[in-house]
C-alpha cells in the first residue's frame, strides 16, 4: 500500500485526490509541520529538504508533488497507454507547477502573465472536459489544483472572463474526489 505523507492543508492534497481518482489504496500520514515533525531524522530519511508530500510505494520513496503525479500515472493510470500519452501528461504537469504557478502567483509576474496564461487555458479546454482525450490525468489535477489555490491565495482572483475556463474548473471541483482531498472546510 501507498503511504503519502503531507501536512494538513499542503499539496499533499493534490497526491491525495489524484490516488482517490485512481482508487489506489493509499495510507495518508500526517506529518506536524507546526510542531518540526518533518525535521525529524525518521521523515528526513525519506525526504532530505524535509518538504511534503512524499510517498513511499513499497520500499520506493519519492518526493514533489509533479514528480508523484506523473509517476502515479505512468504506473497505476490505465489510461496512459504510452511514453507520449505520459509525456504530454509530464507537460502538463510541469507547466502547472513552473510557468502557470510563476504567472498565478508571482507578484512581478500578475499583471501581464496571468491574463494572458487564463486567456490561453480558456481556448485550449474549449468544448473539453479533459486536457488530454476522454478521461481526467495527472495534468487535470494539478491544472485545477493550481487555480483553486489561486482562488485561496489571490485576493479577487476571478476567472469570469474565461468562461470555458471557468466551466472546466467546474467540473473538476464537482468531483467526489476533489470535494473530498482538495475542497476546504467552511
Amino acid at each position: 500500500m501507498i503511504k503519502l505523507y503531507g501536512g494538513t492543508f499542503s499539496r499533499a492534497n493534490i497526491v491525495k485526490w489524484y490516488l482517490e481518482e485512481l482508487q489506489i489504496p493509499y495510507e495518508f500520514v500526517l506529518i506536524d509541520l507546526a510542531t518540526g515533525e518533518h525535521f525529524q531524522p525518521d521523515y528526513l530519511a525519506i525526504h532530505p529538504f524535509a518538504k511534503v508530500p512524499t510517498i513511499v510505494d513499497e520500499t520506493f520513496h519519492l518526493w514533489e508533488t509533479g514528480a508523484i503525479l506523473t509517476y502515479l500515472a505512468g504506473k497505476y493510470d490505465p489510461t496512459i497507454a504510452t511514453p507520449e500519452q505520459l509525456a504530454i501528461v509530464n507537460q502538463w504537469v510541469i507547466f502547472a507547477n513552473t510557468t502557470l504557478s510563476d504567472g498565478l502567483f508571482n507578484p512581478k509576474m500578475q499583471a501581464k502573465e496571468t491574463p494572458l496564461l487564463l486567456s490561453k487555458l480558456d481556448g485550449i479546454v474549449t468544448g473539453k472536459h479533459y486536457l488530454i482525450g476522454n478521461h481526467l490525468s495527472a495534468a487535470d489535477v494539478m491544472l485545477a489544483s493550481f487555480i483553486s489555490y489561486a482562488f485561496l491565495m489571490i485576493p479577487d482572483f476571478d476567472i469570469s472572463a474565461y468562461p470555458n475556463l471557468t466551466n472546466y474548473l467546474q467540473q473538476m471541483r464537482d468531483r467526489p474526489a476533489f470535494k473530498s482531498t482538495m475542497a476546504r472546510p467552511e
